[in-house]
């Protein structure tokens, strides 16, 4: 009888399951997620919820308290901010698309709405969720924590870049 090392075996290359190859490819393109291992992208992959939205169905609505990641599966979503002259698009997003990240950090209220523009699919990831895998995997909250600050350092110089409005 032949044993095989844990250390030698490749859980991923055994996964047989197009769906769930599908998520842990979604996944690992993710920017969030970026330098993780196939086998930390698989413990995350299981903390995930999928849900399906029917076209116009909306996901959440700015100033609702953030309580999840979302990552578009397949569909497309719309990111809009209420104005008072009506809804500013903010972004469209397809398969591997992802929002909601801050929710990882605080449950603030949302900074815009998210509406599902076509039927999509989405993978849910909630801050409680994940904050049972990250306290027992100090790689994996490292590596995701570090994303999520690089991820906000990019908006905090984008929102700084912006031409401001001068006022009288």
């Amino acid at each position: 009888m032949k044993v095989h090392s844990m250390a030698k075996w490749r859980w991923l290359e055994h996964v047989t399951d197009r769906e769930q190859l599908l998520r842990l490819k979604v996944l690992a393109n993710v920017p969030l997620f970026a330098g993780l291992s196939r086998r930390q992208l698989g413990k995350l992959l299981v903390k995930f919820f999928e849900k399906e939205y029917p076209s116009g169905e909306t996901i959440f609505m700015e100033g609702e308290p953030g309580k999840a990641l979302f990552i578009v599966l397949t569909g497309r979503v719309s990111i809009c901010r209420a104005l008072k002259e009506g809804d500013e698009l903010l972004a469209t997003l397809t398969a591997g698309g992802y929002f909601g990240e801050l929710a990882l950090i605080d449950d603030q209220p949302r900074f815009a709405s998210v509406r599902a523009v076509e039927p999509s699919v989405l993978l849910i990831l909630y801050k409680s969720d994940f904050d049972d895998l990250i306290e027992g995997h100090r790689t994996l909250a490292i590596r995701v924590m570090g994303n999520l600050l690089k991820t906000l350092a990019a908006y905090v110089r984008r929102a700084q870049s912006q031409p401001t409005a001068v006022t009288a």
